[in-house]
């Protein structure tokens, strides 16, 4: 605005703030991860604005009381972001498409992920809330199912392996029900570790799921003995 007959400065422009959910990643246009917004009341400094311009006043001299002459202000910085939400949970569960991981989380919680009998049902993730007879809750992530190689981006890809690392613990959601069960543990393990080497440290449990099914009560024994982690029998359809 203008400076009028006092002196006065110009206004500073408003900040601009976008709100974005807890658990958002900011990448530069390389795609390397400069932001982590991994809790509330974080920032990102997106861009500066330009410095201010300077004003006649500025340039009042002994023999020039009066000057016509200013100084434009210089534009802000521009950059190109992406960015990316990676679900935030206290448990993420994982497993083969149809393991029966959505209907898990159906059964333990108020979240209603899309249950078909075909592969890769579960897109996106869905996360539920458990809540205990004390009101404590925890958050439990639906991540969309594994394959093999999925750590080189077959199948749904690295892009929901990232979603693992916001999880502070993680179940491997398995259909007991098929022959050799320990073996989709190895290869869901063996995804993550080439993925990040760090999840191993994460506490881990095993859920042999679909226990209705008459074979999976002799697969459920085996299993406890082939797999170094804690092994729990249930049958989701069932609730129980």
């Amino acid at each position: 605005e203008k400076g009028s007959n006092k002196d006065c400065h110009g206004k500073n422009a408003n900040h601009n703030i976008i709100k974005v959910p807890v658990g958002t990643i900011v990448k530069n246009a390389q795609g390397k991860v400069i932001g982590d917004l991994s809790h509330e009341g974080l920032m990102f400094l997106a861009a500066r604005g330009g410095a201010g311009g300077k004003g006649n006043h500025f340039f009042i001299t002994d023999t020039e009381q009066a000057p016509k002459i200013c100084e434009y202000g210089a534009f802000g910085e521009d950059f190109e972001y992406s960015i990316e939400i990676r679900t935030m949970a206290h448990i993420g569960s994982l497993g083969y498409p149809n393991a029966g991981k959505s209907t898990l989380l159906r059964a333990i919680s108020r979240a209603r992920p899309k249950v078909a009998p075909y592969p890769f049902t579960t897109l996106k993730p869905y996360v539920g809330m458990v809540q205990y007879d004390d009101y404590e809750q925890i958050a439990v992530a639906d991540l969309p199912g594994l394959i093999p190689d999925s750590h080189k981006n077959k199948g749904l890809g690295i892009q929901f392996l990232q979603h693992a690392e916001r999880c502070m613990a993680l179940l491997y959601i398995v259909d007991a029900s098929l022959p050799e069960p320990w073996e989709a543990v190895s290869v869901l393990q063996n995804e993550l570790m080439q993925f990040n080497k760090n999840l191993k440290e994460r506490p881990q449990l095993v859920i042999a799921n679909k226990i209705d099914i008459p074979e999976s009560e002799e697969n459920v024994d085996k299993l406890k003995e082939n797999v170094n982690l804690p092994v729990i029998p249930v049958s989701a359809k069932l609730g129980t």
